[in-house]
């Protein structure tokens, strides 16, 4: 099967923010999406351009155009939450991203009346059903299709930095789970999800494809959600590895770091150098511990087995992508990467939270919400 890649101008960026949608009074999930979906859509329009139904009725999702830079990112993400927020308000619901809910139970949830859902849930059941999770998704472009696959496999020894970065799905039906993110080993147990194949050549990758349709595994290359894609009709490697996000300041953070590492990357094999990469099984490990420990996280570095604290390698990381940042005007963005760092990610946020309030996991809704309102890194 061959597959067409179409360039896209090298290191554009855009971003994929699901969003969940919450009673104000109660704190549990609202399937209203498609009431706010059809309350925002322009007048004529099957959709609106840039906000996009999900799985589930309690979930919706706001995307950015290209853009050239990570505040044209933020300020069309932005936008659409205005959008939303107008049509939520008198509604009394509101947005909040983490990569779950705390307590709202899956079994109680609706799914969106679609038929490549209904095909979803059919075929995985119960997994299919569990999937009360949420994520951000990152593409930058690329200009030529053979980076794709040198920039997927080495930005897999940066997975666990941006797995730590971003964890916020601590709790899982009311309950405190231990991980930092339960998210990244719940996505993984639907078929072709998880981990992507580390394939050498694009051939390879259409051979895989191929053999994925002969199977009747998927219908369409985007039923392959791996952490870490390909994406061939945009022109991009799509970071997929993130939980949900609760801020815009994250997004804007998280996403610069992404254009950051692989333009970074494109411009190293420009010049003719050979990306570093983890033997698979080692990215297996570190992505266990990144959701298990998060910033705590003691990953493996190199195929020698050299390890290191992941806050250590992450402030080091920053330092070298600086001047590609300027470059790429998202220093500032970049910078807040620190900001994450030092005020923690929101799983420690979260559980911070439910300490100061006994236990109280509606105080936690309540905390991401207002996050979300605010939508600059809190400190702590």
């Amino acid at each position: 099967m061959k597959i067409d890649f179409t360039p896209s101008r090298r290191s554009t960026v855009g971003a994929e923010w699901e969003l969940a949608l919450v009673d104000r009074r109660t704190g549990e999930l609202a399937s209203v999406a498609e009431q706010v979906l059809d309350a925002v859509r322009p007048d004529g329009d099957e959709e609106h351009p840039k906000i996009k139904q999900e799985l589930l009725l309690n979930t919706i999702e706001v995307i950015s155009g290209i853009c050239d830079t990570i505040a044209e990112v933020k300020a069309d993400l932005n936008t659409s939450l205005d959008a939303v927020h107008s049509v939520l308000d008198p509604l009394g619901v509101e947005l909040f991203s983490a990569g779950s809910h705390p307590f709202s139970t899956w079994y109680q949830q609706k799914v969106t009346d679609k038929e490549r859902y209904a095909k979803l849930i059919d075929r995985t059941q119960w997994w299919g059903r569990q999937m009360l999770i949420y994520g951000v998704h990152v593409h930058v472009g690329l200009d030529h299709r053979d980076k794709a696959l040198p920039i997927l496999d080495a930005l897999l020894n940066y997975a666990p930095h941006l797995q730590a970065l971003s964890a916020s799905s601590p709790y899982w039906g009311a309950e405190d789970t231990g991980y930092a993110s339960n998210r990244a080993l719940m996505f993984q147990q639907l078929p072709t999800a998880g981990l992507p194949f580390q394939f050498r050549k694009w051939e390879e990758l259409e051979s895989y494809v191929d053999d994925m349709f002969t199977t009747g595994v998927i219908d369409h290359f985007s039923e392959i959600r791996w952490d870490i894609r390909p994406a061939p009709h945009f022109g991009t490697i799509e970071m997929r590895v993130c939980d949900g996000l609760p801020t815009l300041e994250e997004v804007g953070a998280i996403s610069a770091l992404t254009q950051c590492l692989v333009d970074d990357f494109s411009g190293r094999l420009d010049d003719g150098e050979i990306l570093p990469t983890l033997p698979p099984w080692h990215v297996q490990e570190n992505k266990w511990r990144a959701a298990r420990y998060g910033v705590d996280a003691i990953i493996i570095l190199d195929a020698a087995g050299n390890e290191r604290l992941v806050t250590e390698d992450t402030y080091d990381l920053l330092n070298r992508l600086e001047p590609v940042a300027r470059r790429l005007d998202c220093a500032d963005e970049l910078r807040s990467v620190e900001k994450i760092l030092h005020h923690g990610p929101s799983y420690l946020r979260q559980r911070a939270v439910a300490k100061q309030y006994n236990g109280s996991l509606r105080a936690v809704v309540a905390s991401l919400i207002s996050e979300m309102r605010e939508g600059t890194i809190p400190r702590t």
